[in-house]
């Protein structure tokens, strides 16, 4: 998976670098992009999964999900407006969920994380995820279709982001018995806080396509979600949508 994903991105990365480099040299009559904002907000929704996972790693109780929020500055060939380099900073957040009878023990001392099976006559929580916030720097190469008109236009970027770990911890709601019933309440939260395990650099290559203010977009982590060592390799494969002016 690592290596299709990387070998697609690279292809289209440089598929599109020559594609601007060839209208460049052949000419092409200027366009007035006065009314094209220069910065912009994207924001992403869609799901998130962990891949490579071994049996211990059950995945499942809840819609896993991801939100990410970026502020990006636009930048125009001068020689072939049609494609640009995109550059910001901002926010990705994703939330992992888990069978409800898989207990992660973020807190634990051990060296390793462990990913616990509660048998069905334990009490459990009835919803269970991890959830990890990243400080993220992404960098786009783009293409338009019609560059003075990105909200009516063709688009598709390639490109990669680069985070720093804020924050991770784990949350389980409502703890309940082998019969079902819930123990303490619904509303019942336990919420463990621990970077330990994860990895504190998050490295992922990106790309869209789609029309207006609206794309499909893909991320792969190329490095583990958990730092080495720490237990089983696994990288985050994401599917969304993005909405954003450029």
């Amino acid at each position: 998976m690592k290596k299709v994903i990387l070998s697609v991105v690279s292809i289209l990365f440089f598929g599109m670098f020559l594609n601007a480099q060839t209208a460049a040299t052949s000419g092409s009559k200027k366009l007035d992009l006065t009314g094209r904002p220069a910065d912009h907000f994207v924001f992403q929704f869609g799901s998130d999964t962990w891949t490579s996972r071994p049996d211990s790693v059950k995945l499942g109780g809840g819609f896993s999900r991801h939100f990410n929020m970026y502020f990006m500055y636009d930048k125009p060939f001068v020689t072939n407006p049609k494609y640009s380099v995109a550059f910001g900073a901002g926010v990705g957040t994703s939330n992992i969920f888990f069978d409800n009878h898989t207990y992660v023990d973020v807190k634990s001392i051990a060296n390793t994380l462990p990913f616990r099976h509660i048998d069905s006559l334990s009490n459990h929580f009835s919803k269970f995820k991890v959830t990890t916030i990243y400080l993220e720097a992404p960098v786009e190469l783009r293409y338009f279709s019609d560059p003075a008109h990105p909200g009516s236009s063709w688009k598709a970027a390639v490109g990669f982001k680069l985070g720093t770990l804020l924050k991770s911890y784990s949350k389980g709601k409502n703890m309940i018995s082998n019969t079902g019933t819930s123990i303490n309440g619904k509303t019942y939260i336990q919420k463990e806080e621990n970077k330990r395990f994860f990895n504190a650099t998050d490295v992922a290559l990106t790309a869209r396509g789609g029309y207006g203010i609206f794309s499909l977009d893909l991320g792969y982590q190329v490095n583990g979600v958990l730092r080495d060592g720490f237990g089983p390799v696994m990288n985050k494969f994401s599917v969304g949508f993005t909405i954003s002016g450029l």
